[in-house]
């Protein structure tokens, strides 16, 4: 076990953890930031999507030490901002159904803006189609997505 500090939504965090330990169980397990979520545990699902340094990563693949010196965004940091349009959006079209990967489908839309503030529906299918929604809720989403850009974008 080794201390590391870890830049998580903004705030120094100092956690004992192992190396090669993966980014989620210490965000889960150690920060009690449970709305990232253990999908697949192979990178596969996109459910425990985070950014780190804005990009979209798949924390149950990353190990802790790769995040160190990094600044890591969880869906509790996202998610507290006021007034984000795609969280209102994620709203008003009623995207949710069971929730269970749609942390992981904000980060991975929040990853998409931030590359490009207004992607085409090719851009918003190719980006999209790395998270999977077992509840067919895929169509909501891309509508919430095609709301923000129609509205004026993130800010």
């Amino acid at each position: 076990m080794a201390l590391i500090t870890l830049d998580v939504n903004g705030t120094s965090r100092t956690v004992d953890a192992e190396d090669g330990t993966p980014l989620l169980w210490v965000l889960r397990d150690l920060l009690g930031l449970t709305g990232t979520k253990y999908g697949c545990g192979a990178g596969l699902c996109g459910s425990c999507t985070v950014h780190l340094d804005g990009e979209a990563t798949r924390s149950c693949i990353t190990p802790v030490e790769n995040a160190v010196g990094k600044k890591i965004l969880t869906i509790e940091g996202f998610c507290e901002k006021p007034d984000n349009p795609l969280v209102e959006a994620w709203l008003d079209e009623e995207v949710s159904q069971c929730g269970y990967c749609q942390p992981g489908q904000l980060m991975t839309a929040a990853a998409l803006f931030s590359r490009n503030p207004a992607p085409s529906e090719n851009e918003i299918n190719a980006a999209m189609s790395e998270t999977l929604c077992r509840c067919g809720t895929q169509n909501r989403i891309r509508k919430a997505i095609r709301r923000v850009i129609e509205e004026g974008g993130m800010r």
